[in-house]
């Protein structure tokens, strides 16, 4: 059986319990190449199920890394339509158990009257962004154009990127995670949020800027991931004008982000980068 290691804890809120601290465990291993095999160590970033709990009523069961749970809950909700504005959130209470994490939120009853209306259920694969849709109607939200986009510099978007790693501990330690930052009008990186789901970490980082004075029509967000079309909705629902990825985009996130005025760049990495719309 492979031996367990109690994980170094890498949230910087020391009012978190413990239990939700856990970001990754060192597990042995049996390491292999051309030469052969040796003992190892190796360190894996945790996930866990992350019910989102609305008044009482669960609404979604993410996998998620455990940290930053309060910024997850509030951009999720966010993101998602659930509230409009932070302050129809009253309330976010996480509560670590044995089978995962509990996420209560407590919303405005209007709020939470419409959510009981078009209520789903997510539960499912890592950081989904559409598992549990019932319809192709309801697959993708179409978010009003955006009034304008965000100029800034090539070499603004470059010096992001280039910036991005060293915000990443938690892929630094286990290679693993999906980083989602947001960016100054110099490329200066302000707040970054990582997680083992690419949605997720956009949420979080999107729930961290709520938390903030950042003006979000002055920066714009940076991925490592792909820009699949669920984080075009995710920005575009924020006013966010700007989504620079390392990875490819879909072609469907090329097509929403030109419906809703939102600059798309892709493939952003080793001093170059694509811009799709």
């Amino acid at each position: 059986m492979l031996a367990r290691a109690h994980a170094t804890d890498l949230t910087k809120h020391d009012c978190v319990p413990p239990e939700e601290r856990r970001t990754h465990v060192t597990y042995r291993t049996v390491q292999v190449n051309r030469e052969g095999r040796l003992d190892g160590m190796d360190i894996v970033a945790e996930e866990v199920p992350v019910a989102l709990v609305y008044n009482g009523v669960s609404h979604a069961v993410m996998l998620a890394t455990p940290a930053d749970l309060e910024d997850f809950a509030l951009g999720f909700s966010l993101t998602e339509g659930i509230v409009a504005q932070r302050r129809e959130i009253y309330d976010i209470v996480v509560q670590p158990g044995e089978l995962g994490v509990e996420v209560q939120i407590e919303i405005a009853s209007a709020r939470f009257a419409a959510l009981k209306a078009r209520r789903r259920n997510l539960t499912g694969r890592t950081g989904c962004g559409l598992c549990g849709v019932e319809s192709l109607e309801a697959a993708v939200r179409h978010p009003a154009p955006l009034a304008q986009r965000v100029r800034v510099h090539d070499d603004v978007i470059l010096r992001a990127m280039t910036e991005l790693p060293a915000h990443q501990p938690l892929h630094t330690l286990t290679g693993g995670a999906h980083a989602a930052a947001w960016a100054d009008l110099d490329g200066n990186l302000l707040l970054a949020r990582e997680d083992v789901g690419r949605h997720n970490a956009l949420d979080k980082l999107i729930g961290a800027l709520a938390h903030s004075s950042i003006d979000l029509t002055a920066g714009f967000v940076a991925v490592t991931s792909r820009a699949s079309v669920e984080m075009v909705q995710k920005v575009a629902s924020q006013g966010i004008s700007l989504l620079a990825a390392v990875s490819a985009p879909t072609a469907y996130a090329v097509r929403l982000a030109a419906e809703a005025n939102v600059a798309l760049v892709g493939f952003a990495r080793a001093g170059r980068f694509s811009y799709y719309t």
